[in-house]
């Protein structure tokens, strides 16, 4: 089966995400735990995680269906010492926040060298990062994104990305969410059937389909190779919705999250919908 969803908000407390998720007939959802533009904020009370558990239950969402964001201000690859630890403590809360809602994964941008640092070295300190974080928690998998290549964001290459997973000391707490609006923006071709089955070969080769725990369903609003993130609507960009229906289809895809960050909110039903109707349709 397939697990599709978007990104909804937490306004009024973490406990209303699943709420919104079930009105827009979403069987995954995606969601911060906290503002997602400030390094700090309070603990997650009791009340709140009571709540957010009971309705994700009653919603039908496992910790498996459900993939929560880490702050965007978080630099794990920071060149930058003081920046660099406080981005250490802000990733170990995201951890633990997400650990204290009874969920397992954690989606974050690898980081930044800011043109300061050697790429392998960056990548080396982002891995240093993620075995500290998960020396602080027990359960909950850091999920890495691909980037788009833009500036110096590292990940926009599976070399990279495995590059990271190699330096991470437990294996089994390490993963991989796919973005294709950044895949496509950083050279890997997502348009055809074909080209679709060419990423997931090579993404095996490289890294491993074990390693894959989530997905970002993005169109691309600019051509491939572009190095931008500019997400469109799906069918609306430059992907297609062929590229999509084969994504869909393709085995690795089943039983992860599928998340929706497309730009008009008002469609998300429909955009789901659509999508669902892939797994089934010839």
């Amino acid at each position: 089966m397939r697990y599709i969803g978007p990104h909804v908000s937490i306004q009024g407390g973490v406990e209303n995400a699943p709420l919104r998720a079930k009105e827009l007939g979403a069987t995954a959802f995606a969601m911060f735990t906290k503002n997602q533009r400030q390094w700090k904020a309070a603990p997650l009370t009791e009340k709140s995680i009571r709540a957010f558990r009971d309705n994700c239950r009653t919603g039908g969402y496992t910790p498996d269906h459900i993939l929560p964001h880490d702050s965007y201000l978080i630099n794990l690859g920071s060149p930058e010492e003081a920046k660099l630890q406080r981005s250490r403590t802000a990733f170990i809360d995201e951890m633990q926040r997400a650990e204290a809602l009874g969920l397992t994964l954690l989606n974050f941008h690898p980081g930044s060298h800011l043109n300061k640092i050697p790429v392998e070295l960056c990548l080396a300190t982002i891995a240093e990062s993620v075995n500290m974080a998960l020396e602080e928690t027990a359960t909950v998998t850091a999920v890495l994104e691909n980037t788009a290549g833009q500036g110096s964001n590292l990940g926009h290459s599976f070399e990279q990305l495995a590059t990271i997973i190699d330096q991470v000391s437990n294996k089994e707490r390490i993963g991989v969410c796919l973005d294709t609006c950044h895949l496509f923006a950083a050279g890997y071709d997502l348009r055809t059937p074909e080209a679709v089955e060419n990423m997931f070969d090579e993404f095996n080769s490289i890294i491993g389909l074990d390693y894959l725990k989530g997905m970002h369903l993005n169109d691309a609003k600019l051509e491939l190779d572009s190095r931008k993130d500019r997400h469109a609507s799906i069918g609306k960009g430059c992907i297609g919705t062929d590229g999509f229906a084969a994504i869909i289809r393709h085995p690795a895809t089943a039983d992860i999250p599928l998340i929706l960050e497309t730009p008009d909110p008002d469609i998300w039903n429909r955009e789901i919908s659509m999508l669902a109707a892939y797994e089934t349709s010839s």
